[in-house]
């Protein structure tokens, strides 16, 4: 059996807002404050408080500690390395540990990118402290309290505006969060607000969290972890499922995007040549199906499989070939079956055949290239091809 959690982060992610729906979903806060007392960190506790938003029962929580404040005020910055430090010489169980240690690596590559420095020697301000310390900590020891396998997530909110940091004002979304989430579905709002923060989206990237509607699971609890700030429309908390998956799991998958196009005034030579140049500039599959349009129009829908750092010039391309007015785009996953090449030689000619546990299947130019040289139809060409490749399968060794 597997166990997932799935954060629903419709208002967005921070790490006390995970921490907080772990709890409120069963965790237990004892055994959480038992596992950070491991830290060595004075005094490192985890509060939990019941509350709401908008009218959504939910729990919100604060780390504490005795570590002393500087001159300044501020309590001392830590390094990746110290972190680092810290949690090998903590006893914690093996998946806390690794998982705790990803989640920092994670911030500590994204920070050393902006900041020009190696990451060990990255100095975290705002997550070093022991309140992020405690958010990462704290959410890995609930995971495990849990018996979470596996980390899912849906699609994250975004906000916009700009705040103060220790290095001036930023944007919202910070540009350590965005870095964070490369690869990653989100999903932009008009609340000028910090919804997702660099710690929450780094609980996602460190972990490995898989994308997309809730998993096929049977669910056996569910939780709302509060975030800071109320907001009048929406309630500010993400929302975590937990439960047993039902399906054999399949791993993260590969995060892609369907960009699409509706075109009612395009030929055929177009839309050929259309998907050979979306091909020749990296698409991972092109294709165009028939529609029938407004007013009864007939159409075809141009569809794009797109890696999600070649989307912005996929749909570009799409435009200047097809003339069309607008592309739409979503994130998908995939899931490609494991799978090899072997080759055969018919008639001098090599042909390749893409196998997997369950196929095998030779490559069309390969064929093409076959049938032009033998002089064979491509049907007689794919015959042949394929009885190379069975007499070569009973020749094998054992």
């Amino acid at each position: 059996m597997t166990v997932a959690a799935w954060f629903h982060c419709f208002a967005g992610i921070a790490g006390d807002m995970a921490l907080a729906s772990l709890i409120d979903a069963g965790a237990d806060l004892s055994a959480i404050n038992d596992g950070l007392d491991r830290l060595g960190i004075d005094g490192l506790a985890v509060q939990a408080t019941a509350t709401s938003r908008c009218g959504i029962a939910a729990t919100s929580v604060s780390v504490v500690s005795n570590e002393e404040k500087g001159s300044l005020g501020e309590r001392p910055a830590r390094t990746y390395a110290d972190i680092e430090a810290l949690l090998e010489k903590a006893p914690l169980p093996d998946r806390v540990h690794r998982r705790s240690r990803d989640v920092f690596a994670a911030l500590a590559e994204v920070e050393g990118e902006l900041h020009g420095v190696d990451p060990h020697d990255v100095h975290f301000h705002e997550v070093g402290g022991h309140d992020a310390i405690g958010d990462v900590v704290g959410t890995c020891l609930a995971l495990e309290h849990l018996g979470v396998d596996e980390i899912h997530a849906s699609p994250v909110a975004l906000g916009r505006g700009t705040t103060n940091s220790l290095h001036g004002v930023i944007p919202h979304p910070a540009p350590a969060t965005l870095r964070l989430l490369r690869g990653m579905p989100v999903v932009g709002t008009d609340l000028d607000i910090e919804m997702t923060t660099p710690t929450g989206a780094a609980l996602l990237a460190g972990m490995g969290a898989a994308f997309g509607g809730l998993p096929p699971m049977v669910v056996d609890a569910s939780g709302y972890g509060a975030g800071r700030a109320e907001l009048t429309h929406l309630p500010n908390c993400v929302q975590v499922v937990i439960g047993t998956l039902s399906v054999p799991p399949r791993g993260p998958g590969q995060p892609l995007d369907i960009i699409e196009a509706n075109l009612d005034d395009a030929t055929g030579e177009v839309l050929g040549h259309a998907v050979g140049a979306l091909m020749e500039a990296g698409a991972l599959d092109a294709w165009v199906a028939p529609a029938t349009g407004k007013k009864g129009r007939p159409s075809h829908t141009l569809s794009v499989l797109s890696d999600p750092t070649r989307s912005e010039s996929l749909a570009a391309l799409l435009v200047a070939e097809t003339g069309t007015l607008g592309t739409r785009r979503w994130p998908v996953t995939r899931w490609a079956e494991a799978r090899r090449t072997e080759e055969v030689a018919v008639a001098g000619i090599t042909v390749r055949f893409k196998v997997s546990d369950t196929s095998a299947k030779p490559e069309y130019d390969d064929l093409a290239e076959l049938a032009r040289r033998s002089g064979l139809s491509l049907r007689e060409a794919t015959r042949q091809a394929e009885e190379a490749r069975r007499g070569q399968e009973g020749n094998a060794a054992p």
